[in-house]
């Protein structure tokens, strides 16, 4: 790296390129390549190390309960909902089916996300962050907005708050002055909740890999499932069963000897590209348990996760409806737009409909979630719904287009896998 700047360097000191009027575009090319050459020996160096130490930790104040549900986003939400419409317009969108064919995000994408500051709004300002009180409702805005561009990217972009956000919620003192400030900087490190595994009807809540009591803390085997950007992470936060507790998570820096990943591309979410966690005699320090092993903290995360995914399924709902209604207007068959036809205005009308109350239950979870009030309830029907009606409404955008639905030409048919893994998947995103 350091030749290539160097060269680089003697470029932009040359006075032919003035001649050649080229001063300005090799400037920015110095300029990118030297921020991205920092920045990858940045991320190939970090340790994770308390610089400060909390006398306590960190939480962000509950929401207020206003005894309304009211729908409407306040002012700063709207700002913020704006902000993130616009880079999954002119970021995600053109960008997706590259990344689904490629299994990977472009090359800068996450950075300039990182900009954002989605992970920086859930981290309290005494850990560096902007976060002043907790908004799962501001959270599942964002993340329904970023699932319109497309999902699989939305959930790569959404992975790293995961894990700030689960260390700002249950992380003690010193976990949250050794990892969560990396999250509030610009340069924020791969991440990943990962609570999946290859197991024929998956819960959550019986994990097959165990955790073990050692005289120094603990030690992990086993697999996890669809861990997005699990080749570049630098922290995990992994599900186990711990011997005589039950579903615990645990802290994993992916530094940590007998940690490995294997790629493991699946039908939908190929953006993201998801990988396996191997964990094979992992030994953990006894500080690496969050949340103490509650099994409340672990149901939790559980619910939150899914109230994430409920808020992608709507974004990637919108965004099939989005393109439906434009597409049946203009498409003419026996001389008449195909919208003409009840058949066709019908199926449009349905997706409208179930959209609306995918989104409904979805929010209603979140804001009780936000207030401290109980929401198990709540987020088993936006759950319910975001599976079932989600995955209807991939399909008949699928068939809204005919033959076209079925080829790449057209986003829906990306959009439609996306879908699948609404009630397939659990953890990676976390509200």
């Amino acid at each position: 790296m350091g030749l290539g700047l160097a060269a680089l360097n003697r470029l932009a000191g040359s006075k032919l390129i003035d001649r050649a009027g080229l001063r300005k575009p090799v400037e920015d090319i110095v300029s990118s390549a030297t921020r991205a050459g920092f920045q990858a020996v940045g991320t190939a160096n970090r340790t994770f190390k308390a610089t400060t130490r909390l006398g306590k930790p960190a939480r962000l104040e509950k929401a207020p309960d206003s005894g309304l549900f009211d729908l409407d986003p306040t002012d700063e939400q709207q700002m913020i909902v704006e902000t993130v419409d616009e880079f999954a317009a002119e970021q995600l969108r053109p960008a997706a089916a590259q990344a689904d064919d490629k299994l990977a995000p472009p090359d800068g994408l996450l950075g300039r996300a990182a900009e954002l500051g989605v992970t920086q709004i859930g981290i309290p300002e005494e850990l560096d962050g902007v976060g002043s009180e907790r908004s799962v409702v501001t959270n599942a805005l964002v993340a329904e907005s970023l699932a319109h561009g497309d999902m699989g990217l939305a959930v790569a972009v959404l992975a790293p708050s995961a894990v700030s956000n689960a260390l700002v919620q249950w992380g003690d003192a010193d976990q949250q002055a050794a990892y969560v400030p990396a999250f509030a900087g610009e340069n924020v490190p791969a991440a990943a909740l990962a609570l999946q595994e290859r197991t024929p009807l998956f819960d959550p809540f019986a994990p097959k890999t165990r955790a073990k009591r050692t005289p120094n803390g603990y030690r992990l085997d086993g697999v996890k499932s669809l861990v997005p950007r699990g080749a570049d992470a630098e922290l995990f936060v992994v599900s186990a069963d711990l011997e005589g507790r039950g579903p615990a998570l645990f802290i994993v820096e992916s530094s940590t000897a007998g940690v490995s990943v294997e790629a493991e591309p699946a039908m939908g979410l190929r953006s993201a590209a998801t990988t396996k966690l191997v964990l094979n005699d992992v030994k953990l320090p006894a500080g690496a348990l969050l949340g103490g092993g509650e099994r409340e903290v672990f149901a939790d995360v559980v619910r939150l996760s899914r109230i994430g995914w409920a808020a992608l399924a709507c974004g990637t709902g919108k965004a099939v409806l989005d393109y439906v209604i434009p597409y049946v207007n203009e498409r003419e068959a026996f001389g008449e737009p195909i919208s003409h036809r009840q058949g066709v205005a019908f199926q449009v009308s349905d997706i409208a409909i179930e959209l609306e109350s995918m989104r409904l239950t979805m929010l209603r979870a979140a804001s009780r979630a936000e207030q401290g009030r109980p929401y198990a309830r709540e987020v088993a029907l936006a759950r319910k719904l975001a599976t079932d009606k989600g995955m209807q409404i991939g399909s008949a955008g699928v068939q809204l287009l005919g033959g076209h639905g079925y080829t790449k030409e057209h986003p829906v048919e990306r959009w439609y896998r996306d879908l699948r893994a609404i009630g397939a998947v659990d953890g990676i995103v976390l509200l």
